[in-house]
């Protein structure tokens, strides 16, 4: 998390470490602990990146790229599916049968959702928007990041303003959580 340099490279960046934990959860055996673990942490990263996303970066296509609305429509779109499904995850330990299921369904809502940003969405971002203007918007993903929730919350507002008001709320209160049960880390 907050790894530098522009919007667009700091996403790629998470994108690419969801993926890891992805890989990590394809390489373990059906109903291992570690799965639910790296499932976790993915949904944590997953999480804070699309809040980051929603308050920062789709506004910012919305205002320069051409179709913007219906690009941001269609990714806030995205998120809402993907984030029901770590929802139901949520609920699923590694050996409980849903969860293959549920991390599948997860697995390939975001490839699908990663391969449409890198290849359509951040290349019309990038010709769209000044290296100023791409570099200040990196700056306010990595803030949003550190402030965001790191638990799946469908119901919450998912456009400015109300997200940028309840999030860093949200946000605290899913690390307090997160620190008094150890989600995430290794028992």
């Amino acid at each position: 998390m907050g790894h530098g340099g522009n919007v667009i490279d700091e996403l790629v960046t998470d994108h690419r470490e969801v993926e890891e934990f992805f890989g990590r959860i394809e390489g373990l055996p059906p109903g291992d602990k570690d799965r639910k673990l790296y499932a976790d942490q993915a949904t944590m990263e997953l999480v804070r990146h699309s809040v980051a996303e929603e308050a920062y970066l789709y506004p910012a296509v919305r205002q320069h790229v051409p179709n913007g609305d219906a690009l941001a429509d269609k990714e806030i779109d995205d998120h809402s599916k993907a984030e029901q499904i770590m929802k139901d995850l949520e609920g699923c330990d590694a050996d409980d049968p849903e969860f293959d299921r549920l991390i599948g369904m997860l697995m390939t809502e975001i490839r699908a959702h990663i391969a449409d940003e890198e290849e359509n969405l951040f290349p019309k971002l990038r010709a769209a928007c000044p290296p100023q203007a791409l570099d200040e918007l990196g700056d306010k993903v990595r803030q949003a990041k550190k402030l965001a929730p790191t638990r799946p919350h469908p119901s919450a507002p998912d456009t400015p303003p109300l997200n940028k008001l309840l999030a860093p709320g949200a946000g605290l209160v899913d690390r307090v959580r997160d620190a008094l049960t150890g989600r995430g880390k290794r028992a």
